[in-house]
């Protein structure tokens, strides 16, 4: 059953329209991940569905009777408000109910033989019945504890900025809701909570409607995906993954769409330049065509950011950490820890909210002291630290005049580019340049912290949850350009997809001051944990996770020789790669042929995917069917 329609609705601010008569409509169960490049007012579009912000034009339709609740991305809280108090917020009637039955049991319990008071404590108890309202307070509390909040009367105006949207969150869940519309749910909370926090929503029976950037979160809870781009809205009924196959078929349909059009222009263009006579109504007709062509807008061009910046030489040493310890009252966040810092490393640091993942991160850089240790950074070294909070930005200055502060000029591979070029390759225009920093929508404003921090041609990267506030479109560029980077990255994320990505070491902090190190990206991580948890702690099958990607074997637990199955798997294991490589190369070649059938080039996709997968599988038996020969090899001669 439909819930809403929006229909032919428009927003603009200023000179600038956000989105142009585009309608939506959400039906019940529906998972709805609206994505866009910041700016483009996603967040606005949620405001207005919500009933926050009034549209120009056109009008949203309620079914009768529907519950709406809203998230947005910068709750306001009022001063001298308590955590629970704040979370019963948006469902005043239950929470009205709690504290008259409070306050009724406190009477009943200095006046028990009161009959009236006994009655009316009866009545309220059949109303807690009725509404299930024993458990509400149950709920939140737990919902609280999920999402890391566990002090229940702490004065909500004295929290910081994540935790107080953690607080809304929760109210936002805990509220009955037939739509919940939730703004960058998963910023500001680490990887084992948007774990929980899909699992949730995954089980809400309601509508949902979000922006969000946690690829991973979009795969695993939404099953219809509203992109807005250009001030148009485009609808896919998929999750992401299938969002960007779908959405790469629209683009080639409109470009060979588009072809089409330029061909009859051209055409016609040519028979009116060879003196066509504008005298029967068949020529004045095709003359009309002609001038139609010309009106239709085609496809427009697409916004990209673009990243490339300059690199200063890095020497041999570059950061050497040595016995750093660092505490606060009651808390040991980081113990005798140590590392060298290597050009090539790519770091990714995790663990839960609070445990000292940005204290490492600010002692590395030299911005915090330690309590005990050393840090000791090279003379060559020049760190880019891209912080939580936008540090040191005044949003009294110009866009312009924001980078020019750190430079007016940049040496790239392709020369030198002036600050004003470098703001149009991330999508600031020379109109918007002149703009002051105040009136930027919160993922611009990142987007340009960004811009500035590599102006400055680090060679070593620190990045404090880099994913927080960015859109896809600027994730990806920035996955691509840290492939590129030269220097060392050491990146706080929660962002599972982006650790994935971009790092091929984790350092886990897991209480107590311990930093676990873990080779592999996120998912090795995960595989490698979950191994050693299924594994029991006196098992002498049991192999450390630390210093060992996941998935591969423990040298010193191998067999010394080879079993009948593994030695007809090492005598054949050639051929089958051999036979794989054929099968992906004449597969190739078909997609290549095929460019045009669109359901045909889906399969062979698929098809491609499979293959390479058997591929990848393959060469891992290979090194460790190697690896064994040779180890067994060296066991015969007595090495």
């Amino acid at each position: 059953m439909n819930i809403l329609s929006a229909e032919k609705i428009s927003k603009s601010y200023s000179e600038k329209l956000l989105f142009n008569e585009i309608s939506l409509s959400i039906s019940e169960g529906e998972k709805i991940g609206l994505i866009g490049i910041n700016g483009t007012g996603k967040s606005t579009l949620l405001k207005v569905i919500a009933g926050h912000e009034a549209a120009d034009c056109g009008r949203i339709i309620y079914t009768n009777g529907i519950a709406v609740n809203f998230l947005p991305q910068n709750p306001y809280f009022e001063e001298g408000t308590a955590v629970l108090e704040q979370v019963f917020k948006g469902s005043s009637p239950i929470m009205k109910l709690l504290r008259e039955y409070e306050n009724a049991l406190l009477n009943f319990e200095n006046n028990p033989d009161n009959s009236l008071i006994e009655n009316e404590l009866a009545a309220l108890t059949r109303k807690m019945d009725t509404m299930d309202a024993w458990s509400f307070e149950t709920e939140a509390k737990n919902i609280l504890t999920r999402l890391g909040i566990t002090d229940f009367q702490a004065d909500v105006a004295k929290l910081s900025g994540g935790q107080r949207k953690r607080v809304a969150m929760a109210s936002a869940l805990i509220t009955p809701s037939d739509l919940l519309i939730l703004d960058e749910p998963t910023n500001h909370i680490d990887n084992d909570t948007v774990d929980w926090l899909e699992k949730y929503l995954n089980r809400r029976k309601g509508a949902l409607l979000m922006v969000v950037h946690d690829r991973y979160f979009l795969d695993r809870v939404v099953n219809r995906i509203i992109e807005l781009d250009g001030g148009r809205l485009y609808s896919y009924t998929a999750n992401y993954s299938k969002y960007l196959e779908m959405k790469a078929q629209r683009e080639e349909i409109e470009e060979a769409s588009e072809r089409k059009r330029q061909g009859l222009i051209r055409r016609e263009l040519e028979w009116i330049r060879r003196g066509a006579q504008a005298r029967s109504t068949k020529q004045k007709a095709r003359i009309d065509r002609f001038e139609k062509l010309t009106e239709e807008d085609g496809p427009k061009e697409k916004e990209k950011v673009e990243i490339q910046t300059g690199f200063s030489r890095l020497g041999r040493k570059i950061i050497e950490i040595e016995n750093v310890s660092k505490s606060y009252p009651g808390k040991d966040l980081i113990k005798d820890f140590s590392y060298i810092l290597q050009r090539d490393d790519r770091i990714g640091i995790i663990g839960p909210n609070g445990s000292g993942k940005s204290t490492l991160i600010k002692i590395a850089a030299g911005r915090l002291e330690p309590d005990t240790g050393n840090v000791t950074i090279g003379e060559t070294v020049k760190i880019g630290f891209f912080s939580q909070e936008n540090e040191d930005m005044n949003e009294s200055l110009r866009v312009i005049e924001y980078i020019k502060e750190q430079a007016e000029f940049l040496t790239t591979s392709e020369g030198v580019i002036s600050a004003s070029q470098m703001l149009e390759r991330f999508l600031f225009p020379p109109a918007v340049q002149w703009t002051p920093i105040s009136k930027l929508s919160g993922g611009e404003k990142r987007r340009l912290y960004l811009l500035r921090i590599l102006m400055g041609a680090p060679n070593v990267l620190m990045l404090d949850e880099p994913t927080n506030d960015l859109d896809i479109q600027t994730l990806t560029i920035l996955e691509a350009y840290l492939d590129e980077f030269q220097g060392a990255v050491v990146a706080v994320s929660h962002d599972r997809y982006f650790l994935d990505r971009v790092v091929d070491r984790i350092f886990s902090f897991e209480g107590k001051g311990v930093v676990s190190r873990y080779e592999g990206n996120y998912n090795d991580y995960i595989q490698c944990v979950q191994r050693r948890e299924r594994i029991p702690e006196d098992s002498s099958l049991k192999t450390p996770c630390n210093g060992v990607k996941a998935g591969t074997e423990n040298k010193k637990d191998r067999p010394q020789k080879f079993s009948y199955k593994e030695q007809k798997e090492f005598e054949q294991i050639d051929g089958i790669i051999a036979g794989l490589e054929k099968e992906i190369s004449k597969v190739t070649v078909q997609l290549e042929e095929a460019a045009s059938d669109y359901e045909r080039l889906q399969k062979l996709t698929l098809e491609k995917e499979q293959l390479e997968k058997q591929l990848e599988e393959a060469m891992e038996r290979w090194v460790y069917l190697n690896e064994l020969a040779e180890e067994i090899e060296r066991n015969k001669k007595g090495e």
